[in-house]
């Protein structure tokens, strides 16, 4: 009797579990095994926000980790970075949209995403975005650029370009799925300011690479090194917060703290906050802080993810720089972490930073990487019918000129070829000239071994530098590796410009 009993209950389960998979509700055994799907698809179906647009924020965010409610250091807690200081509440401002407690939105992820979609709604709310607006992903853009509560235009820009660049390109992280897809960003008045994706409209005093946004003077000791001191470490942070965040928090007169530059993760863009000779706030130990340059890299000590080839290859740079100009040793006796600071309460940069990678880097030993870059104008490799033109207008541009055609619903690809030395995994990024005239979705496809995959990028922002576009499978042989493709929904010109391939 108990065995029958037993059969009954299982083909009892087995039926309930089809009816509800039928019905299309998720079984208790698929609630368990995805939960961060179920809790961004809840959020957003409750606040009417952009399923998709939620998950890239708190990519951009925190790469969807919520870091055990540990705060970030301008005190965000969460996957969706909700802030409790001086001069963003938005923690506060969830607890009284989701009349949920503070602590739970602090350390709950399903909370704290609810949190996160709350606060966006009241943003579009705000700017009185209606149903139909709500529909249109890139009508959120301005409601993102407030989210991030920026200390100025280029920095609201720089964040809400950050999350609408993760659309583009796809988001594969912790079970959460984004396909790469075309999204034509309206950015409104904030598409005058300053592109700090860009190549570098105002450069750095001290090192060629960096764009220039000053730290508040009230986060650093101006000074007038090396005739007031010496120069002789290098000290290597990591933000606990993303690339836009830590930029605005140093410029923040509340933070009480600085560095000399920060590094971002995708592609290692650099921008310096505070001049060499002057003293930054980040070594928790002011002789130290008179004695170092302070280099901050986004990301988080607990997430291995953030430390890309990309960020140590540029940062390394940088060290190097700094290392010949003031007579550092490459050594770890001149190049330490914030933890090797005596006196020092921070892990940063924790375990998962690679000590040996990024020394080989600096010092120029280790096996060299392979790495090919491929113009428009290289003989025998790049392809393109009589339907994309030729300009020389943009100053951006890679080499002498770069192609142009516009968008069709037609397959017309510019082509890239390549001869890949081995089955690997390889870096692609890619050189354009930005201008609000050229494509809001521009397709890039990459033929990868498992089949062409494709990113999106909005060719009317983040020009004249290299932009990576992501990470792929490739097989080795000589072949159109990377394709520009026309058939696109996004307005303006498409360009066809250069492509580096670079082995990691």
């Amino acid at each position: 009797m108990t065995l029958a009993r037993t059969r009954l209950a299982a083909l009892a389960t087995s039926i309930l579990a089809v009816l509800l998979i039928v019905a299309g509700q998720p079984t208790m055994a698929a609630a368990k095994e995805a939960p961060l799907p179920a809790a961004f698809a809840k959020a957003a179906a409750a606040y009417d926000v952009p399923r998709d647009l939620l998950v890239a924020l708190a990519y951009a965010e925190t790469h969807l980790d919520g870091h055990n409610g540990e705060p970030s250091a301008s005190g965000g807690y969460g996957m969706t970075h909700l802030v409790s200081n001086p001069t963003n509440h938005s923690l506060e401002k969830a607890a009284e949209l989701t009349k949920l407690p503070v602590e739970k939105l602090k350390t709950d992820d399903a909370a704290n995403i609810l949190g996160g979609a709350a606060v966006l709604r009241s943003h579009a709310d705000a700017l009185a975005l209606d149903e139909t607006a709500r529909k249109d992903i890139g009508r959120w853009y301005q409601a993102v650029a407030k989210y991030g509560n920026a200390s100025s235009p280029e920095l609201a820009r720089l964040y809400a370009d950050a999350v609408y660049e993760q659309l583009g390109l796809g988001i594969d992280a912790r079970g959460v799925q984004v396909k790469p897809q075309e999204v034509t960003a309206d950015r409104g008045d904030l598409a005058k300011a300053r592109d700090l994706n860009a190549q570098a409209e105002v450069a750095s005093p001290d090192y060629p690479d960096a764009a220039w946004v000053p730290a508040n003077s009230g986060n650093y000791t101006v000074s007038s090194r090396e005739s007031s001191y010496n120069i002789d470490r290098v000290i290597i942070h990591v933000t606990q917060g993303s690339y836009a965040g830590t930029i605005s928090w140093f410029q923040n007169p509340s933070a009480n703290v600085s560095a000399h530059y920060v590094i971002k993760s995708s592609n290692g863009a650099i921008t310096q906050m505070v001049r060499d000779k002057d003293i930054a706030w980040h070594a928790g130990n002011w002789t130290y802080n008179t004695r170092s340059i302070g280099l901050e890299h986004e990301g988080w000590v607990n997430d291995a993810s953030w430390f890309t080839d990309a960020m140590y290859r540029s940062s390394a740079a940088l060290t190097r720089y700094l290392c010949d100009k003031y007579g550092i040793p490459k050594t770890r006796t001149g190049i330490i972490g914030h933890n090797e600071v005596p006196g020092a309460t921070h892990t940063d940069p924790g375990p998962h930073w690679n000590w040996t990678t990024y020394m080989n880097y600096v010092t120029g030993g280790g096996t060299p990487s392979w790495t090919t870059t491929v113009d428009n104008t290289t003989a025998g490799q790049f392809t393109a019918s009589a339907n994309w033109g030729t300009s020389a207008y943009s100053s951006q541009r890679y080499g002498a000129d770069y192609r142009f055609a516009d968008p069709v619903a037609a397959s017309d690809p510019a082509w890239y070829s390549a001869t890949i030395p081995s089955a690997g995994t390889y870096r692609v990024e890619v050189w354009y000239p930005a201008d609000p005239g050229y494509n809001s979705s521009a397709p890039y496809i990459v033929a990868a071994s498992g089949g062409n995959q494709t990113v999106y990028v909005d060719q009317r922002s983040g020009g004249g530098t290299w932009r990576s576009i992501g990470t792929f499978t490739l097989n080795a042989g000589t072949y159109n590796v990377v394709g520009v493709s026309r058939w696109t929904s996004g307005t303006g010109l498409v360009i066809a410009d250069a492509v580096r391939i670079s082995r990691v």
